[in-house]
């Protein structure tokens, strides 16, 4: 849980161009994969992490434009990319005008439970990354070159020329 904007701001600003950067990866086509009909597809899971931003946020009283949860989802890689990118940003500038620290003990109806707005923040980004991972998989199986988050993915580690580690 996060009790000082400060250190939300900087975990947040790497954690979201992680999540900005798997997003620009994307293309239309690639889109469409999934694991099965029952399961999302790849641009159903990254349109849900871009949407959620706002969805989870505005429950707090946030208030910032961003795209909405229940829109359909864009069949442009670049729309989905752009539309996280304007999530990010503006969640990040409304907690830093519209809040103060103290701001983060309050407690917000977050799904009939009372969060603390901290928590709700640290929900926030660990949503991502697991939707991130998720991500990941389908987009090897869409033959797209996976970014290393927090380290060198397979492809980055030939490019340096070496040998990716089978761990």
């Amino acid at each position: 849980m996060f009790t000082k904007i400060a250190d939300f701001e900087k975990t947040w600003l790497t954690e979201a161009e992680s999540t900005q950067k798997i997003l620009d990866t994307l293309t239309d086509s690639s889109l469409k994969q999934e694991v099965s009909p029952q399961d999302r597809t790849l641009g159903r899971i990254a349109w849900h992490i871009a949407t959620s931003v706002h969805e989870m946020m505005s429950r707090t009283g946030l208030k910032f434009e961003a795209p909405e949860h229940e829109s359909p989802v864009p069949t442009s890689a670049k729309e989905i990319a752009d539309g996280y990118r304007q999530a990010s940003t503006n969640l990040l500038q409304a907690i830093k005008t519209q809040w103060s620290d103290d701001d983060l003990t309050a407690l917000s109806d977050m799904y009939g439970e009372q969060w603390p707005n901290g928590l709700t923040l640290s929900i926030l980004i660990n949503h991502q990354i697991h939707h991130r991972g998720q991500m990941t998989v389908l987009m090897r199986q869409a033959g797209l070159k996976v970014p290393g988050v927090y380290g060198p993915s397979r492809e980055e580690w030939s490019a340096y020329g070496m040998e990716a580690p089978n761990v």
